[in-house]
């Protein structure tokens, strides 16, 4: 899988998180993990786990059954949520 049908599926999601202020980045790709980042009003978000798991990683698992798991990669000198 390469980083550009990664990206088409996140397109799919995308439009709910602008929608709210936020976004996400494809970080990386490897042995089923995917990294995003969550941007915006996402990144300091209270409920910022349960989008990345129920949005982002469902929507990519259910395009992708090679998708094992999806995890936020934080900015240097971001604690995250």
């Amino acid at each position: 899988m390469d980083n550009s049908a990664l990206e088409a599926a996140l397109n799919k999601v995308r439009p709910t998180l602008i929608a709210d202020g936020g976004n996400v980045e494809l970080v990386d790709y490897r042995d089923g993990v995917v990294q995003v980042r969550l941007t915006g009003a996402c990144s300091t978000c209270p409920m910022a786990s349960l989008t990345l798991k129920m949005g982002v990683e469902k929507a990519l698992k259910a395009e992708f059954p090679e998708v094992k798991e999806v995890l936020a990669a934080y900015s240097h000198g971001s604690m995250g949520c």
